[in-house]
């Protein structure tokens, strides 16, 4: 087991009926910037209850922040935050509006003059940033209790990840019923997004981790015994009360202390969806398997213990249920609607060259060992398909 720190200051506020206590969590002396999407919450209510709790403070809006939060989106919020002078980022919705409100609540303090500097860096510009509180209306990323952002710039298809301590949320309100007006893809890709990031952090490097390993597959199992009750579309709240608590500490700093990560699924997907504007589950589901494919060998010891203690895959050698393991991921990621090729997007591994040159460009030698570079890159395109 590495060496390690853990450190996780953030409030969580769990349960039936939470958004209220907002309340209580900001000084009624903020000036806050509120933060969210499309505006989907002023149809299911959310924003109706935010507005009610916040009725004492003096409240900025900035709606409209997409999917794969843009850099040129949150500018314009970060110009208005400086101009109306807030002191306090409060953001509604699922990870992509945490992410972006982030990155706002970074940049607003920001003296640089550049701020994409603050993703460039991967947060080491970041001197301090405006507190921010959240209130989460979709499980996925986990960013309600970690202090990375995801952010995409337009002009450039680039889409990169950044962190800092300074970017914890002060808390986060997790009421599982704000996940009721959800629909099936949002569903499906939130599932997907949650067992990629254990993924990432439990098939890997055996550094004999067996805490971290039963807290991961504890996640998996709870994933995979809630899915065809979450993806069923019925209110059942004890579902989505594990579907969310799932995706937050699928994600919080708690299952990687001491363990070997690999990250090279993402870090391939987020190039997939600048490129082709494939949501962020949809390119992990087509990637994984084919890096565990690729990695075979080097993951085989961790494959296999998934495959055991979480499949229920008791015979065969190591190799057999290492390949189990990938087999079974597979089969749960479609039936839960999730394709998991290429083909199911009309892509090839031609295609896909784009991100193979940029990957060259940019000189990768990422994964867990290091080992894959455009031209391993090509060959796990090929598994893709």
């Amino acid at each position: 087991m590495h060496n390690f720190t853990f450190h996780n200051p953030v409030k969580i506020v769990f349960g039936k009926d939470t958004i209220p206590q907002l309340n209580q969590l900001i000084d009624k002396k903020a000036k806050v910037l509120l933060t969210y999407g499309g505006g989907s919450i002023k149809k299911n209510g959310i924003y109706k209850q935010v507005k009610s709790a916040l009725k004492k403070r003096k409240i900025v809006e900035f709606g409209g922040i997409e999917p794969n939060p843009a850099y040129e989106t949150c500018i314009k919020a970060i110009e208005l935050g400086r101009k109306e002078k807030v002191d306090f980022v409060l953001a509604v919705g699922g990870g992509s509006v945490l992410d972006g409100s982030k990155f706002i609540a970074a940049g607003i303090p920001f003296r640089g003059k550049d701020t994409w500097q603050i993703v460039c860096t991967g947060g080491a510009s970041v001197k301090s940033a405006l507190p921010l509180g959240t209130v989460l209306t979709l499980p996925a990323t986990g960013s309600e209790m970690n202090t990375f952002a995801v952010i995409s710039k337009l002009s450039t298809k680039e889409k990169l990840a950044f962190g800092t301590p300074l970017c914890y949320p002060q808390f986060s309100i997790l009421d599982p019923q704000t996940t009721y007006s959800l629909d099936k893809k949002q569903l499906r890709n939130g599932i997907v997004d949650t067992f990629v990031h254990v993924s990432e952090q439990y098939a890997t490097k055996d550094l004999n981790t067996p805490l971290q390993d039963r807290f991961a597959e504890g996640i998996y199992k709870t994933l995979i015994n809630i899915a065809p009750a979450v993806m069923n579309g019925k209110k059942d709240y004890d579902s989505r009360a594990s579907f969310m608590w799932c995706a937050t500490l699928a994600l919080n700093g708690l299952i990687n202390r001491g363990v070997q990560e690999d990250w090279s699924t993402h870090c391939i997907g987020h190039e997939m969806t600048e490129f082709f504007g494939l949501a962020h589950a949809e390119t992990l589901a087509i990637v994984m398997p084919a890096v565990w494919k690729y990695e075979l060998k080097n993951k085989a010891d961790k494959l296999a213990m998934l495959a055991e203690n979480v499949w229920g895959v008791k015979k065969g050698t190591k190799q057999q249920k290492a390949v189990a393991a990938i087999d079974r991921t597979i089969k749960f990621f479609n039936s839960i609607g999730m394709p998991t090729s290429l083909k199911d997007y009309n892509l090839t591994p031609a295609d896909c060259d784009m991100v193979v040159n940029r990957a060259a460009q940019r000189g990768w030698k990422i994964g867990e060992n290091s080992d894959i570079n455009a031209k391993a890159l090509e060959k796990i395109f090929k598994l893709c398909f």
